[in-house]
């Protein structure tokens, strides 16, 4: 599935991310294999999920890699995760609004979503945490004549995470880079683990919504800061 590797430069602008991992062709739906999660939005556990040993930071990270890279709902994969490894009480994310300045999006991004220079598209921030931890980071630009006013007012006034909102709308996610910084041997809390950028489609397939994610030490089970 991987096309190439690529050394970014060094330098400040290589910030952390030492290795790219460039996915070709996301809109071929190279990804749409089933994500592995019940319809109900439960994990799939016991014998239908191996489990990667909490005391391998490297297998834990690439096992919640491929789980979200296997899923057309990061939601559904993180509480899945959050239940298998017993992160919290209570499974279910909370989408923390981050408060700043809109990020503008890119023509390449508009392109992605196929939508013109002025289609109005609303941009969020968020942190996704499962009880005290903080898994995720996301930057989120969706269009919101593509969603359903209830889905709108819930975005703008809930602290419901994005992918548990549109789950009516059937979204098919295709994913266009991950990226990975240096491995560190025992990420902290806050720490990064790995970045994706997706766009989730309709079932229709008519896209809606890109995202940037950045995945947290506090994911993994014996994280600490």
């Amino acid at each position: 599935m991987l096309s190439r590797y690529e050394q970014r430069p060094s330098g400040p602008a290589s910030g952390r991310w030492a290795i790219r991992l460039v996915l070709a062709a996301w809109g071929a739906g190279l990804l749409t294999g089933s994500p592995g999660w019940a319809l109900d939005g439960m994990a799939q556990t016991g014998s239908a999920v191996a489990l990667a040993p909490t005391d391998d930071s490297q297998a834990l990270i690439a096992a919640l890699r491929s789980r979200i890279l296997a899923a057309h709902s990061a939601t559904l994969a993180l509480e899945g995760w959050c239940a298998d490894y017993k992160l919290a009480g209570d499974p279910h994310l909370v989408a923390e609004r981050v408060p700043g300045a809109d990020k503008p999006l890119t023509a390449a991004q508009r392109a992605r979503l196929a939508i013109g220079p002025d289609e109005p598209v609303r941009y969020r921030r968020v942190r996704l945490a499962c009880g005290d931890r903080v898994l995720s980071e996301a930057d989120n630009w969706y269009v919101p004549a593509r969603l359903t006013p209830e889905m709108n007012a819930t975005l703008d006034g809930t602290r419901t995470p994005f992918g548990r909102v549109v789950r009516p709308l059937a979204p098919v996610r295709h994913t266009v880079e991950v990226r990975a910084p240096v491995p560190h041997a025992n990420p902290g809390l806050d720490d990064p683990l790995f970045e994706v950028d997706a766009v989730l489609s309709t079932g229709a397939g008519q896209p809606f919504c890109e995202v940037v994610e950045t995945y947290l030490g506090g994911a993994l089970p014996r994280a600490s800061r």
